[in-house]
């Protein structure tokens, strides 16, 4: 897989810290293999990292439970032995950091091989009856995509 473009906002001479951690907040409705290669990125240059998931309530665009949607992100962590946290935080607003903040904040832009992958299309697709979807989203929460979607 071809890594993300990166455009760092902070500090660029951060060196990794097993101390200090890599933070992603997201919805991951599910997780998918986007989510997958951009944590990884991290992961692999030795980054502990903590993904911290929005806390919202079910609807059309998020039908995965908060709690659904961590039980799948910690099941497909610890079955790669990830130095991964996962926590849920209130739903947010924006995402403010003041100047000389003494870590990163990177932008991330999908490569091309993986930009158009997007859980909505997932979720569609395991409606539709479509098993095209299971090349986007680890075998280990496969299952779990397909029962918490199907509100079992």
């Amino acid at each position: 897989m071809s890594e993300w473009n990166v455009t760092n906002h902070g500090h660029p001479e951060i060196t990794p810290d097993k101390s200090k951690r890599a933070i992603f907040i997201g919805r991951y409705q599910p997780y998918h293999l986007g989510h997958l290669t951009l944590v990884k990125q991290k992961l692999d240059k030795g980054v502990p990292c903590l993904i911290m998931v929005r806390d919202i309530p079910p609807d059309d665009k998020n039908p995965f439970t908060t709690e659904q949607t961590v039980d799948m992100i910690k099941k497909y962590h610890e079955s790669k032995g990830d130095d991964v946290v996962v926590m849920i935080i209130p739903d947010i607003e924006s995402v403010n950091w003041g100047r000389g903040v003494g870590y990163e904040m990177n932008e991330f832009t999908p490569p091309e091989n993986i930009g158009w992958v997007s859980a909505t299309k997932i979720r569609s697709s395991i409606t539709e009856g479509n098993d095209d979807w299971r090349e986007l989203v680890d075998e280990s929460i496969q299952e779990d995509v397909v029962k918490y979607l199907k509100g079992e």
